[in-house]
């Protein structure tokens, strides 16, 4: 059985870029800065160029291509301005670009292997006068680079590994982990990957960490670590309970049996459509299943999305007395297929309900319902049980299935762009109809089915 150093050392081998791919990157690196420099003195500018982001601070894995170059201007400089700079600098050092969008503009291309990000940014006196949220990012790598030796930067390396291997890494919104930045604060403030997994056995979120103490700001979050550079900002502001949750997790399982496949784990066999279906008729629940095109829009905007629309549609089908046993999004961009999964503990309902008043001791209220219901031919009662008056009334949806169907599914909260697509038209798969999905979502089918911590 390979000891917990065993597993970190073959973790080292596999995650630290080699020599070759270290001089390749720092040498497409420079070329890059001297493309962005000469693009700023033909404007006769004042600007600089900084490499940024885990390839600037040495924590990035092998196999990553990412440079991340910053343009800092002056912040006297106004915003418009600024963007048109950065844009043609961006296309400059990125002829075969592309313009993207975050809090502004900037340019996204490939150079000799890499992926490039060409930033602009206000060269802020500090990370509290920021303009726009990239300008702290310079004061991160800063911050780091006076912290990360050689030893701690393996750790970083083995953690942010770590993570990947668990589902836990990426602060987009979708995953809402840990980002690297993140990651690397927390092997700063531990001391090392293996402190960490210590500590993180035991936390009991909340769990906050102030690395200057700057005790300014009070956060809810489960996990807080107030920026170095910034005292208003949580660093972990996006990581998710489960996130945390599964971090500990995985770090009990880790000290306790040492496996390289929680840092690299196999890819799961997707089940197929004859066992998805027999998997949901072994549950003897009703699953139902809203498939529609996804909106085109960015994943940042799209899962937040989805996920409110979930909730939107769980809170209506609750409302109306349907028992949600559990609910999921998913979405495939390669088949243009998003599905929102309902699976019911209850799909059928009687035709009347009970619904309780006030206690009869409220007089005004108890009143005003006894004589809302006294005269309704389609209703039982009012009567008395115990010290409410009850009515049993007429049911407005007994079919789950028939509620999702109508209109007043667009009664509920749901995401902007995704009630847009909705309306555009979905389909209805129940049960074994859902099994047809398998070729679309069938991994994301498989891990509702069987899922892991």
């Amino acid at each position: 059985m390979p000891t917990l150093d065993d597993v970190l050392r073959e973790v080292d081998e596999r995650v630290t870029p080699s020599a070759d791919e270290r001089q390749r990157l720092t040498a497409a690196a420079s070329r890059l800065v001297d493309r962005a420099e000469a693009a700023i003195d033909d404007r006769d500018i004042a600007a600089d160029v900084l490499q940024v982001g885990s390839t600037a601070r040495g924590t990035w894995l092998a196999g990553d291509r990412d440079i991340d170059l910053f343009v800092r201007f002056d912040p006297d400089l106004p915003r418009e301005t600024l963007e048109t700079y950065g844009l043609e600098i961006g296309h400059a050092v990125l002829p075969e670009g592309h313009q993207e969008y975050a809090e502004h503009p900037y340019v996204k291309g490939e150079f000799e292997g890499f992926d490039v990000d060409c930033v602009p940014c206000y060269a802020v006196e500090s990370a509290t006068d920021i303009r726009s949220a990239v300008d702290r990012t310079p004061f991160h790598t800063k911050y780091l680079d006076a912290r990360i030796d050689d030893a701690l930067a393996r750790d970083v390396r083995i953690f942010k590994r770590f993570l990947k291997g668990i589902g836990a890494y990426g602060s987009d919104l979708k995953t809402r982990g840990f980002s690297g930045y993140l990651a690397e604060l927390l092997i700063v403030e531990y001391g090392g990957f293996k402190p960490l997994l210590d500590a993180a056995v035991d936390w009991h979120p909340p769990v906050a960490f102030d690395p200057e103490d700057h005790g300014t700001a009070s956060f809810s979050d489960p996990l807080v670590v107030i920026d170095p550079t910034d005292p208003e900002r949580n660093v972990a502001a996006v990581c998710a309970a489960d996130n945390v949750a599964r971090l500990q997790h995985y770090a009990r399982t880790l000290l306790a049996d040492p496996d390289l496949a929680l840092f690299f784990p196999p890819d799961r066999v997707p089940l197929a459509a004859a066992e998805i279906r027999q998997r949901l008729d072994s549950r003897e629940t009703t699953a139902v299943a809203l498939v529609f095109e996804p909106p085109e829009i960015v994943d940042d905007q799209l899962y937040p999305q989805l996920e409110k629309s979930r909730a939107g549609i769980q809170s209506g089908l609750e409302s109306h007395g349907f028992a949600v046993f559990r609910s999921e999004a998913m979405v495939e961009a390669e088949s243009e297929t998003a599905v929102l999964l309902f699976e019911l503990a209850t799909a059928t309902l009687p035709a009347v309900e009970r619904h309780e008043g006030p206690p009869i001791g409220v007089r005004q209220h108890a009143t005003g319902f006894y004589t809302a219901y006294a005269d309704r031919e389609d209703c039982v009662g009012p009567f008395i049980d115990g010290d409410r008056y009850v009515v049993e009334r007429p049911r407005e949806w007994t079919d789950a299935v028939e509620y999702l169907d109508s209109d007043d599914l667009f009664d509920v909260g749901l995401g902007v762009r995704i009630e847009e697509a909705l309306e555009d038209g979905y389909e209805l798969h129940v049960d074994d109809e859902i099994a047809a999905l398998a070729d679309s979502v069938g991994g994301q089918l498989t891990a509702y089915l069987d899922p892991q911590p």
